[in-house]
C-alpha cells in the first residue's frame, strides 16, 4: 500500500493574499474528461444555465466551530467538519446543526497553513465505515482512513488512522489538501508546492507528490488508468489546489491559488500539464494548459468549490466572496458572478446539500480573518 508512496521525493494552503493561500466505466478518466470534452458529433450538448444566478443565506446551521476546514457529508446528510488546528473532526447535525465532537485524529501537527485538513467520505461507507483524512504531521502531509462508529462514546468514535498515502511535501504555507472521490469511486488530492521556490520547484518535478492533483485507490495504489502506471500523480505543474469537484457530465474542476496576478479555475485532464511556475493566470504558453477562468488574488484566494445547477460555485478567502460560474459544457456560459461579498469573511469550503443548494463553510478563526459573534459558522445558501 505504501510502496508506490515510496518512489517518491516528498513535503506539500489558506490566504491573506495569493501568495500563502491567500479507459474504463463511467467516471474513469477518459469518460469524465476526454471524451467530455468533445463530444461525439450528434450527441446533445448540455444546456447552459441562465447567465445570471442567485445566492441567499437562508439559514445558519451551526456556529463557533474553530478553525475549520474541510467539511464533508455523510449518507444520511449529516456532516463531518475537520478542525485544522485542534486536529479534531465534528459531526454536525444537518437538521438542527447540533455538533457532536467524533474524536482526534492522533499525529496531526499543526502549524501555518498546515494540520487536519481535507475530509472524504468512503463510496462504501455503508459497509465499510471509512472516513479518509489528509493531515500535516511532523514530516510530511498524508492521507489516512479510520473507522467510524456513532454508537461510541463521544470523542471516541474513530478507529485508529490507516495511512494510506505518506511523503507529501510539507510546508509553513501551501499544502493543498482537498480530498474527494470521483464518480469512479477513486480517491483524488489536491497537494501544494510548499512555497518551494527555485528554477522549477516541487510542482514540475513528477517524483514529487508536491504541487499535483493525485488520483488513487482506496488502498492509496496507483488507480488503473492513471498516465504513469506506477504513480498516483495525475496532473502537475500546480501551485496550490484547494478545490475539487465534478460536474454533471464527471468532467473534473480544480481551484488554484495564483501568486501575485492570477488565481484559477481548471479543467483537469490526466497527464496534462498546467504551468506553475513557468506559467500563471492564462499565459498561452506551449505545453501548458491554460485555467478556464482566472480572477485577481484579491478578489479571489480560491479555496472550495462545489457544483449545483449547472454552476462551480468556488469559496474565496482573501475575496470573501461566492464566485457562481456556469458552465456550457467544458467552457463558461457567461462571466462569472460574485456573492456575499464581504458579507460573512472568508469562506473556505463549499459542498452541495443533495437538494440544490449549497453548505456553505467560513474561515475566520483560522488566525488571518476578523472573527465575529458566532465564528466561524456553516451557512445553508439557496443557489440559482
Amino acid at each position: 500500500m505504501l510502496a508506490a508512496a515510496a518512489l517518491f521525493v516528498v513535503t506539500a494552503c489558506s490566504s491573506s493574499g495569493g501568495g500563502a493561500e491567500s479507459g474504463g466505466p463511467a467516471g474513469s478518466p477518459s469518460a469524465s474528461v476526454s471524451e467530455g470534452a468533445t463530444p461525439p458529433d450528434g450527441e446533445a450538448q448540455p444546456s447552459a444555465p441562465p447567465a445570471k444566478g442567485s445566492a441567499k443565506v437562508v439559514s445558519t446551521l451551526t456556529e463557533d466551530l474553530k478553525s475549520p476546514w474541510g467539511m464533508a457529508a455523510l449518507p444520511e446528510g449529516d456532516l463531518l467538519v475537520s478542525s485544522r488546528d485542534e486536529g479534531t473532526i465534528t459531526r454536525v447535525d444537518s437538521e438542527n446543526g447540533e455538533k457532536t465532537e467524533v474524536g482526534e485524529v492522533p499525529g496531526v501537527s499543526p502549524g501555518g497553513e498546515g494540520g487536519l485538513l481535507g475530509l472524504a467520505i468512503s463510496p462504501s461507507f455503508a459497509s465499510d465505515t471509512y472516513v479518509y483524512a489528509y493531515f500535516t504531521t511532523d514530516s510530511d502531509n498524508r492521507i489516512a482512513r479510520m473507522l467510524y462508529d456513532p454508537k461510541r462514546p463521544v470523542g471516541r468514535q474513530l478507529g485508529a488512522p490507516d495511512t494510506i498515502l505518506r511523503g507529501i511535501p510539507k510546508g509553513n504555507i501551501h499544502n493543498g489538501g482537498r480530498i474527494a472521490f470521483g464518480p469512479d469511486k477513486m480517491l483524488y488530492a489536491g497537494t501544494g508546492e510548499t512555497g518551494e521556490t527555485g528554477e522549477t520547484g516541487l510542482s514540475q518535478d513528477k517524483e514529487s507528490l508536491g504541487g499535483k492533483i493525485l488520483r488513487m485507490t482506496p488502498e492509496g495504489e496507483p488507480a488503473h488508468g492513471n498516465p504513469e502506471a506506477d504513480s498516483v500523480v495525475y496532473t502537475y505543474g500546480h501551485r496550490n489546489v484547494q478545490g475539487l469537484a465534478w460536474d454533471s457530465e464527471k468532467r473534473l474542476w480544480a481551484s488554484e491559488f495564483g501568486q501575485n496576478t492570477w488565481d484559477e479555475l481548471n479543467l483537469i485532464e490526466p497527464g496534462k500539464n498546467y504551468g506553475w511556475p513557468e506559467a500563471e493566470g492564462k499565459a498561452g504558453k506551449a505545453g501548458f494548459v491554460d485555467p478556464v477562468e482566472e480572477w485577481r488574488t484579491s478578489e479571489a484566494s480560491p479555496s472550495g468549490i462545489a457544483f449545483a445547477k449547472g454552476s462551480i460555485w468556488m469559496a474565496a478567502l482573501r475575496g470573501e466572496r461566492l464566485w457562481r460560474i456556469p458552465l456550457a459544457g467544458v467552457k463558461p456560459s457567461a462571466d462569472p458572478q460574485a456573492f456575499l461579498e464581504g458579507e460573512h469573511g472568508r469562506l473556505r469550503t463549499v459542498v452541495a446539500t443533495g437538494d440544490g443548494a449549497l453548505w456553505l463553510l467560513t474561515s475566520n478563526t483560522d488566525g488571518r480573518g476578523t472573527p465575529e459573534s458566532g465564528d466561524d459558522k456553516i451557512l445553508r445558501v439557496d443557489v440559482t
